[in-house]
């Protein structure tokens, strides 16, 4: 098949072929094809395992690579926190009031020492308090739609940008944050564990961490996905490989554990599981994609125990929603290939609306339009739809009243204002009227950033760590102002809790005033 070292000089021999081959495939690649008496045959084949070799030489070096910025993100974080604990970067007072409220909200005895469940928050003035005080306490806010209205925001930004009210590294994550008792909560990966953070949201310091041993990663990027839920000084945080964790918010104790994959035979998504936990007066809210009745599952959320288990779908990257549609109180789901609506109570099917895409991902949070109503959206070519809910007592079900492609939500999530839907479509911003869907306008390139709705406007963050102020109206694309806010890729949602606006990325976190005054 080869020619024979005697008929042919070094730079045709065989040996020179392998060597190249092996240390520089594309070197490799040129010799084999100036061979002049190898057949076809030969050099195709040789070619493909250059060709391999080459790719495995990429995909080895990707991997290092990314590995040895790994280790320096994750010296970076250790380094700035060693430091805040050298300076005192002193942690914001409490108002008396609002610490007393958090001491009365805090749960009892932490587990960490005797396995036991902390007694639960009593008292009609606690939850009042923490409802006046608490507002941004699950992923994108109180309705998980992206709206803000806890207060005014500011309708314009200085010309250079806001300037942060602290700034500093973080672990690996694509989740976003929860606000409670002046403590802002995220998911973070650092090195072998993932671990929740507690931050003071004046100052940026790190008030307590807690992990465990998990390690997720992909070709998209590595760390824990979900977002912490707050619920009467209670945290339930949920890992991107199924560790779902109870915790005391005020020191991170944890309160109660366990694997929801593992415990419902549920194999993992193929980017991880992705769905904030939902907590619904007893109960907290996972969606582990078993089958056998087991995709939807409530566990009690004071010890962990299954209350009830519903559905066989594969789970989605849609987190949970409570809402209420046709005058019924349910759970909102969207799995790979439909979304549904759950009885809270006991988990019992309700109505259900096939809402597949080529590949079963749907990712976008479904919005609440109106009494009967919900806007749903997926990517890959799928689109959006208004869905309509209809029925009473036991006998519901659901038809689109509208559906085309000018939005679709791939990494992100829409929001409503004022009868219009405000999106990135495929990383454009776009408009379209909510009741017929049609399209108002598009325009404004984000990428696969975020976008949130405050006091008439959108926040927008972009792809590459951009915050923009967009104005929210029909008639046209307004872009108000633009500034860099962090560095490298940002798929985070943001957060808005008290006038502080939050972000953060897989290496960066930072806070910003935007209340207005």
């Amino acid at each position: 098949m080869f020619e024979t070292p005697e008929s042919t000089p070094w730079h045709r021999s065989t040996t020179v072929l392998i060597v190249a081959s092996l240390v520089l495939p594309p070197v490799g690649l040129v010799l084999l094809w100036i061979r002049r008496n190898t057949p076809a045959v030969a050099k195709i084949l040789g070619t493909l395992c250059i060709v391999l070799l080459a790719t495995g030489y990429f995909y080895a070096f990707r991997t290092w690579r990314r590995s040895s910025d790994h280790e320096a993100l994750y010296d970076a974080v250790e380094q700035n926190r060693a430091q805040q604990q050298a300076q005192g970067v002193p942690v914001s007072a409490q108002p008396a009031a609002a610490a007393n409220a958090a001491a009365q909200s805090t749960p009892g005895a932490s587990p960490a020492a005797n396995g036991q469940p902390a007694t639960a928050a009593t008292g009609a003035d606690t939850a009042s308090a923490h409802a006046s005080r608490n507002y941004w306490t699950s992923f994108r806010g109180p309705n998980r739609d992206g709206r803000y209205d806890e207060m005014a925001v500011v309708a314009s930004w200085p010309a250079q940008g806001l300037t942060p009210l602290w700034k500093q590294p973080l672990g690996l994550g694509y989740g976003s944050f929860t606000v409670a008792d002046g403590r802002a909560y995220t998911l973070e990966q650092r090195r072998k564990q993932e671990v929740v953070a507690a931050y003071d949201i004046t100052t940026g310091r790190e008030l307590w961490t807690q992990g465990w041993s998990a390690a997720y990663t992909d070709s998209t990027g590595d760390g824990p996905r979900t977002t912490p839920t707050w619920d009467e000084g209670r945290l339930y945080a949920l890992g991107a490989t199924g560790e779902l964790r109870c915790l005391d918010s005020r020191t991170g104790a944890v309160i109660w554990g366990k694997n929801i994959l593992n415990d419902n035979q549920a194999g993992n998504l193929q980017w991880a599981m992705a769905a904030s936990p939902l907590i619904v007066e007893d109960k907290v809210i996972v969606l582990p994609g078993g089958t056998g009745n087991k995709s939807v599952v409530a566990y009690n959320k004071l010890t962990g125990a299954p209350i009830w288990k519903s559905q066989s779908d594969t789970a989605a990257y849609v987190s949970p929603m409570l809402v209420t549609l046709a005058g019924k109180r349910q759970i909102l789901v969207v799995s790979a290939n439909r979304v549904f609506g759950l009885v809270p109570e006991d988990g019992s099917l309700l109505w259900s609306n096939s809402w597949d895409t080529d590949m079963g991902i749907n990712v976008s949070q479904p919005i609440i339009v109106d009494k009967n109503r919900f806007f749903i959206s997926s990517g890959y070519g799928k689109g959006a739809a208004l869905v309509e809910v209809s029925g009473s007592g036991k006998s519901f079900s659901a038809r689109n009243v509208w559906e085309n492609i000018n939005m679709k939500n791939k990494f992100n999530s829409s929001v409503l204002h004022q009868g219009y839907i405000y999106g990135l479509d495929e990383g454009i911003l776009t408009c379209i009227d909510v009741n017929t869907g049609e399209r108002k306008w598009k325009g404004g390139r984000y990428g696969y950033g975020q976008v949130l709705v405050a006091s008439g406007n959108l926040i927008v963050t972009s792809a590459e760590g951009d915050l923009a102020l967009v104005r929210a109206t029909p008639d046209q694309y307004s872009e108000i102002s633009r500034f860099k806010a962090l560095e490298g890729q940002t798929w985070n949602y943001p957060a808005i809790a008290g006038g502080r606006l939050l972000v953060r990325n897989a290496s960066q976190m930072a806070a910003y005033n935007i209340a207005a005054q």
